[in-house]
């Protein structure tokens, strides 16, 4: 079995309710102790607007840039962190939120982020965010993380290796 259709049978099994995260259960909380340069190219792309045509862009470009490294999650580490607005597009329903009367195509997004984590792409959400905003920590994709801060995260990542990217 190659490489890609190793991460595409883990994220599949990671999915299934009986071994990864229940549906509705809060994603796991991360510490910045756990962060790990994983992959010689390290870039974190950072996530803080609230137009959604600007988000597609971003995730288009995590997509091309995978394709330069031939999608091998051991060449490229591809990590998003996500706080203030940019929160919205990792919630499975908008409901609540200050975001709840925007025309979010929240299932559309979903697949595309969805489809970047079989490539090892992680999206990690700060927690300061979810508590100004009383957002609920359950409602955000499976896939997600907590980090206590988003612009924590950014600057730990860095810290330890990975290059900036953000998508004007």
């Amino acid at each position: 079995m190659d490489r890609r259709s190793f991460f595409k049978w883990t994220s599949l099994l990671v999915g299934l309710p009986f071994i990864g995260r229940f549906a509705g259960a809060a994603p796991p909380r991360i510490e910045y102790k756990d962060f790990k340069k994983e992959a010689d190219i390290s870039v974190v792309y950072h996530c803080d607007f609230p137009q959604e045509p600007r988000f597609r862009a971003m995730l288009g470009n995590i997509g091309n840039h995978l394709s330069v490294y031939n999608n091998d999650p051991f060449k490229i580490k591809i990590v998003v962190v996500a706080h203030g607005p940019g929160v919205k597009f990792f919630m499975k329903d908008l409901t609540g939120s200050p975001w709840e009367s925007e025309p979010i195509n929240v299932e559309e997004l979903y697949r595309m982020e969805k489809d970047l984590t079989i490539y090892g792409v992680e999206y990690y959400i700060c927690n300061i965010t979810l508590t100004r905003l009383r957002l609920d920590p359950n409602k955000l994709h499976e896939f997600t993380k907590i980090v206590p801060s988003g612009v924590g995260a950014i600057g730990e990542l860095q810290a330890r290796g990975y290059g900036y990217i953000k998508v004007q």
